[in-house]
């Protein structure tokens, strides 16, 4: 029987700070994680063993990381056929009630004091992820047993969020790839892993869109749409996600999703403001082409972690060569045309704003 996690808002973290001389001890959280994804993969149920990733910051302003890992490339679930972003749940393909019982971590629950009753299910199971990215890469699959498509629900954006809060880990990221984007298995699930390095999405700068939902542009970052939670607004910032997310879906958009510890949106532009502060969630929103088929760079994929600046090199040559301006070649083939990015942001302010 997995190990269940009961939470609470009091396990909280608030007071993260991105401060490479300082180690904060573990949460709760942070411990189970971390504790059963290396009893795991010492007991050899992922792919290939991790190790200790090479790692490069790409000269330029974006500070993208990049790294390599052949492993992944190599070793990963071939990933289904998805045809549609509305594509149904199939229970003859793979999917995570498939899975060796072994890989599964625990399962999160939150406290009745602190759950809507009305939203279902409650349950979130905590996974490895066996061709993993980075160190404690897992994966969150609410109730699989109700076999959700690969659709985000405010309960799935609301306990990621959560998930970020419950770490003391500025590193802590969790990602949302949906159909289209990159998603290789069709059953609700967020990524969650650790990545100690610094990501410009943490404190970029915004443009403010619909400041009653904290609904922001991203300003160094083509196409990317940024939301801005605390500890104390988690469930009405998660609504407005969904509102945003139901609406790509509807559209048939593709879409990734980053959550991350951040500084407040222009924190950096405000007197006094400390660039070092962590203690809310950057939900960072995608909409991007859609993706069917094989179609992959040799380089790397355009997903959730590559968006925010995360560069998961699939060869030697192409981690030593590549420059930022490569980089932002391959992601600007998979980004809207001007014209179509601009038409959405008007739409997409035009719904959270309830016109």
């Amino acid at each position: 029987m997995a190990l269940r996690f009961v939470y609470s808002k009091q396990d909280f973290v608030t007071d993260v700070c991105r401060d490479n001389t300082t180690t904060s001890s573990l949460t709760n959280f942070d411990t189970v994680v971390q504790a059963g994804w290396t009893d795991r993969m010492d007991s050899g149920l992922f792919r290939y063993h991790l190790g200790d990733l090479q790692t490069r910051i790409l000269p330029g302003t974006q500070g993208y990381v990049a790294q390599l890992n052949i492993a992944r490339g190599t070793e990963r679930r071939k990933p289904q056929e998805i045809l549609s972003i509305q594509q149904g749940f199939n229970p003859k393909q793979f999917n995570f009630n498939k899975i060796n019982p072994d890989e599964v971590i625990m399962e999160m629950v939150k406290g009745a004091e602190g759950r809507d009753e009305a939203s279902q299910p409650c349950r979130m199971v905590v996974l490895i992820n066996v061709s993993p990215l980075e160190f404690g890469h897992c994966l969150f699959v609410p109730d699989p047993s109700l076999c959700f498509p690969q659709v985000l629900t405010k309960f799935a954006i609301q306990a990621g969020v959560e998930s970020v809060f419950l770490s003391s880990d500025p590193g802590f990221r969790v990602g949302f790839n949906s159909l289209g984007a990159l998603a290789s298995v069709n059953h609700l699930h967020l990524h969650g892993y650790y990545l100690n390095q610094q990501l410009s999405i943490e404190s970029m700068a915004v443009k403010p869109l619909v400041p009653d939902k904290s609904f922001h542009r991203l300003l160094d970052c083509p196409g990317g749409y940024l939301f801005y939670a605390t500890s104390e607004c988690v469930e009405e910032i998660a609504r407005a996600i969904c509102q945003c997310t139901d609406f790509l879906v509807e559209s048939n958009i593709a879409h990734n999703v980053f959550m991350t510890r951040g500084c407040p949106p222009c924190a950096g532009m405000q007197k006094g403001g400390d660039g070092r502060c962590r203690r809310g969630v950057r939900i960072a929103v995608f909409p991007r082409l859609s993706s069917f088929g094989c179609k992959e760079e040799s380089a790397f994929n355009v997903a959730l972690c590559e968006l925010a600046g995360h560069l998961p090199f699939k060869n030697k040559r192409d981690f030593e060569l590549s420059t930022e301006k490569d980089v932002k070649g391959i992601i600007q083939k998979c980004l809207l045309p001007d014209t179509e990015a601009n038409t959405l942001e008007q739409q997409l302010t035009e719904r959270l704003m309830g016109v």
